[in-house]
């Protein structure tokens, strides 16, 4: 099995907080050229988180904005918005964006829809919300099917939905890569699940645990059973947080620096088991055992981000062993 190791765009700052990254401020002109210099050192794929207030100052890049420059401005990157917020947009004019940003990119993009999880943004910026989690679901399902519509449409598209109407509408260009681009989903809500085994060419996790990953993988075969699709159809990915050094002692003062603790302060035992935290053998060793499990794409949220040494250190001594 291919493993690809794609790299998260710290497109906010979060300073001593539990997530990434923990730089001390947002710098656009860094947070963009470390996302250009994961290219250069040999990365599969960049991600860019679909929030508009969140971590310091709740000061964050707008992530379709972010994903139009890396279009313009990177070569091979594959690169998608993770859990992109179906409430944020209306999913035909996201069919045009997509359509669009696949072209500048020369067919490098993923969709990867969510039903959104941040009810305090939403309410902020006016967005549509509902706290029932099934009923986002089903906007973003039927939001998904007048995408594929609208993708593969060779007609003006009217489409009657319960939530989406639309009334001669076209998205041409179509999109480079076809039949389209790849579709990701994510987690494990049943009705996730079953959409992503429908219409799904990628699934993806939120960083947890070995035991924790087999039976959210397990639920997954069980709805691509459920159409009759073989679950090996499917990319397997999952997020996790990490930091990685030369050396035990490099990585507790870095970790240190990042968090502003004590320099008597050790890396505590209850950070999340999925966190790859260590030397490049101890990260290699964890990621094995995720890749064992499955797991083919790993998207890393560098904790020392927009620093390089990490993503270098990475790039160099980490990844050519799964090559």
């Amino acid at each position: 099995m291919k493993i690809e190791f794609a790299f998260g765009v710290p497109v906010f700052a979060n300073p001593g907080g539990p997530i990434v990254p923990g730089n001390a401020e947002l710098d656009v002109n860094r947070t963009m050229g470390i996302a250009r210099r994961a290219e250069e050192l040999g990365y599969d794929a960049l991600w860019v988180p679909d929030h508009l207030m969140l971590g310091q100052d709740d000061a964050i890049l707008e992530g379709w904005s972010v994903l139009a420059a890396l279009a313009a401005s990177t070569s091979r990157l594959q690169l998608g918005l993770l859990h992109q917020s179906h409430p944020f947009r209306h999913p035909a004019l996201v069919a045009k964006m997509v359509a669009t940003l696949d072209h500048i990119s020369g067919g490098r993009l993923i969709y990867y829809p969510d039903m959104g999880n941040q009810p305090r943004e939403h309410q902020a910026y006016g967005m549509p919300w509902d706290d029932d989690q099934a009923e986002r679901i089903a906007r973003m399902v039927e939001g998904l099917e007048l995408i594929l519509e609208l993708w593969g449409a060779s007609e003006p598209v009217t489409f009657k939905g319960r939530y989406y109407q639309t009334s001669a509408a076209v998205c041409r260009p179509a999109p480079l890569q076809q039949p389209h681009p790849p579709i990701w989903m994510g987690e494990d809500h049943p009705d996730t699940l079953a959409a992503c085994a429908r219409y799904g060419q990628g699934w993806h996790s939120t960083p947890v645990s070995l035991p924790v990953l087999a039976q959210r993988l397990q639920a997954l075969g069980a709805a691509c059973a459920a159409v009759g699709r073989p679950m090996a159809d499917l990319q397997k990915a999952m997020a996790t947080q990490i930091l990685v050094a030369e050396d035990r002692e490099t990585l507790r003062r870095r970790y240190r620096q990042i968090y502003a603790l004590a320099a008597t302060e050790d890396i505590p035992d209850t950070l999340n088991p999925a966190w790859l935290i260590g030397t490049p053998d101890e990260v290699e060793e964890k990621i094995r055992a995720y890749a064992e499990a499955g797991i083919g794409h790993f998207l890393l949220w560098f904790m020392d981000a927009p620093r390089e040494e990490g993503l270098r250190l990475f790039a160099e001594e980490v990844a050519p062993r799964f090559r």
